[in-house]
């Protein structure tokens, strides 16, 4: 997917008020854990950290994935679990409001904002 948008804190914000699509979101994240499509539109993995790799040859929907979320979750250094709310100010959902479905979209961004902070 080769139109992804921006990695910024826009990006993030948008996959946080859901105005990002859950196609999109997994690629931004697959795109920064390293999977590309080679050009017979095949997932390469060889940029994969081998601990993703062995256990996701080909890129897990973390949208629909409790165990590949609870994956991405714990490969989030200690120090940057609260980023949505340190950098960001995001005070969460409101009970009764949310679902998995956005819990995992909100691992994702904080999984994104992670790897951003990684990259400064």
């Amino acid at each position: 997917m080769s139109n992804l948008p921006p990695l910024n804190t826009e990006t993030i914000w948008a996959i946080l008020n859901e105005e990002i699509d859950d196609s999109t979101v997994n690629h931004l994240v697959w795109h920064c854990l390293g999977y590309r499509y080679d050009v017979a539109q095949n997932w390469d993995n060889s940029g994969v950290a081998p601990e993703w790799r062995d256990e996701y040859p080909q890129p897990p929907n973390f949208i629909e994935s409790r165990p590949a979320t609870v994956k991405l979750t714990r490969s989030i250094p200690p120090e940057n679990k609260q980023l949505l709310k340190e950098k960001l100010g995001f005070k969460g959902y409101k009970v009764g409001e949310f679902g998995p479905r956005q819990t995992r979209r909100a691992t994702a961004a904080n999984w994104l904002l992670s790897y951003m902070q990684s990259k400064l």
